[in-house]
């Protein structure tokens, strides 16, 4: 009778080893994910600093028109009015070009960004239901909790990625 209960722990004792090689591997896939969408939301932050770049390109270029245009209207003011106005429509409409392409750019990164948040969420999700039909009876209930609630889950598994990242870093850095 000894003879089972010691068979029944060995398989109960690698059942749990292959759910922790489980659980590592989607902390693994969790952490590279996080990795990816803190790529794309960079991807975010140069837009915009690219777009307030041309922004402010044009802005320049719309005062350095603007004065060529007074200093000529010296000469030939009627001329040079008329010459003004449509280089500040040019302007204009340039500025709103670029404006639009900046705006366009913005949204297709948020778009990217909301995608690779869904995925994640996506991978989470099936990672948490896969874990839940092998887990013992309190763990499932924990499990099926963070799958009605996945929020703080997902903040928690950030914060443990980002921890293990800067563990892994810091080992890297001392040459470990």
């Amino acid at each position: 009778m000894t003879t089972g209960r010691t068979a029944r722990g060995a398989a109960g004792a690698k059942r749990a080893e292959q759910l922790r090689r489980r659980i590592e591997r989607t902390r693994s896939q969790l952490g590279d994910s996080v990795h990816e969408l803190a790529a794309k939301a960079d991807v975010k932050e140069r837009a915009m600093a690219r777009a307030a770049d041309v922004r402010d390109r044009a802005g320049a270029m719309t005062v350095q028109l603007r004065s060529s245009a007074t200093q000529a209207g010296h000469g030939a003011q009627g001329a040079t009015v008329r010459a003004g106005h449509g280089v500040q429509d040019t302007a204009a409409r340039a500025a709103h070009g670029v404006q639009d392409t900046a705006a366009r750019a913005a949204h297709g990164v948020q778009d990217t960004a909301a995608r690779a948040g869904h995925s994640l969420h996506d991978t989470a999700t099936r990672a948490g239901r896969s874990a839940e039909h092998v887990l013992p009876g309190p763990f499932r209930t924990a499990v099926r909790a963070g799958l009605r609630h996945p929020r703080p889950v997902l903040i928690v598994g950030a914060a443990g990625a980002a921890i293990v990242a800067a563990g892994v870093l810091r080992r890297r850095r001392d040459g470990r």
